[in-house]
């Protein structure tokens, strides 16, 4: 392939599916094709298009991470895929009918996909492939510590309130908390960036595959634009891919729609930083890679939460936080299997695969609940 093909390609496919997204949201799928053939085939190049453009948005991603450095890059791509699934779960929660339990859903999918499947597959790759691996012990129990507050005063609290009922916040309880949320959440970015930015910065030095880095010489503001456009092009695709199998797994009669459609769409959200966080793994960064991966999920809860909580309240909308007693228990398993494994300051493959079994737990306890 030619340069100019690659530039095409690299700058052409962002927009094309920003494009083909809005064209998806604006019109009804259902409602403008009438025949099942066509259907499937146009949610299968969807599905295609959407794949091709998370790894062109991971290249634009990189291109921006090196030209500012880390952990701003990281914690860019971050803030934007957090802000976009935000965005989607605000513009659902007000179409239709009321679903009070789909930030609930959502929340608890990313922190369980993110915690469990991505930690473990870094874990497991990285380390088969370098036989172990070393990180910062301070800025990753960080990490954790903000996890754990937020995850446990947003999704399980709720349910040993008193003023409501199970698994809902008073308007009182629920401005607090989200209050406290967007609070530590952002001191947890400031210690990030400013405050302790060393803890959660790895040396690089005298590793022969960071020596040379093509997307270094990318134009930042260019990368940026294709960033943000293939971003929300992801999103857009993904919304309308978990539209077409939740159509399908109705058509089949198949128990636990909403738990399964909520954890394809955190899935399909979650792609950029999955693959940024593996690769990152596999090149032997590990911090970097646990950066995105625990980043992500507590930016989902800092930024989710008081979201929907806010639009909750101005739109007179119930919402349902609160976890069910089974989810509680694999919440709270997830998180003291990552302080237990993140506590020596040294991983190996045994550690990713304890963190893939509760994932796999996860993923038949939504099938067979």
């Amino acid at each position: 392939m030619t340069t100019r093909a690659q530039s095409a390609m690299f700058y052409g496919a962002p927009v094309a599916a920003l494009l083909v997204g809005a064209a998806l949201a604006i019109f009804d799928l259902h409602d403008a094709v009438h025949s099942l053939p066509l259907t499937i085939l146009v949610y299968v190049f969807a599905a295609g298009m959407l794949f091709f453009t998370v790894f062109l948005v991971l290249h634009h991603a990189e291109s921006v991470a090196h030209r500012i450095g880390e952990p701003y890059g990281t914690l860019l791509l971050t803030v934007a895929v957090t802000s976009i699934e935000v965005s989607i779960i605000v513009s659902l929660m007000l179409q239709g009918k009321n679903n009070p339990t789909l930030a609930r859903e959502s929340v608890f999918s990313t922190v369980m996909i993110v915690t469990s499947g991505l930690v473990g597959a870094c874990l497991v790759l990285g380390s088969w492939r370098h036989r172990h691996q070393e990180f910062k012990r301070q800025g990753t129990s960080a990490l954790l510590s903000v996890l754990a507050a937020l995850s446990i005063l947003t999704l399980v609290l709720p349910n040993y309130t008193l003023t409501t009922a199970p698994g809902t916040f008073s308007a009182a309880q629920l401005g607090f908390v989200s209050v406290l949320a967007v609070l530590l959440y952002a001191g947890f970015v400031f210690a990030q960036t400013i405050g302790h930015r060393d803890d959660f910065v790895e040396d690089l030095v005298a590793r022969p595959e960071h020596a040379h880095h093509p997307a270094r010489q990318t134009n930042i503001v260019v990368s940026l634009v294709m960033l943000f456009a293939g971003l929300i092009g992801v999103v857009l695709l993904a919304e309308h891919v978990a539209s077409g199998v939740e159509h399908g797994l109705v058509a089949l009669q198949v128990g636990q729609v909403d738990a399964i459609i909520g954890a394809l769409i955190a899935a399909l959200v979650l792609l950029p930083e999955g693959v940024s966080a593996i690769r990152a793994a596999w090149r032997n960064e590990l911090q970097r890679s646990i950066n995105i991966a625990l980043g992500s999920a507590c930016a989902t809860i800092g930024l989710t939460i008081p979201t929907v909580a806010v639009v909750s309240m101005i739109a007179g909308r119930e919402l349902t936080l609160g976890l069910g007693q089974g989810d509680s228990v694999l919440l709270f398993l997830t998180l003291a299997v990552s302080v237990i494994s993140f506590g020596t300051g040294r991983t190996i493959v045994l550690t990713g695969l304890v963190h893939l079994v509760v994932f796999v737990a996860y993923l038949m306890l939504i099938v067979v609940p």
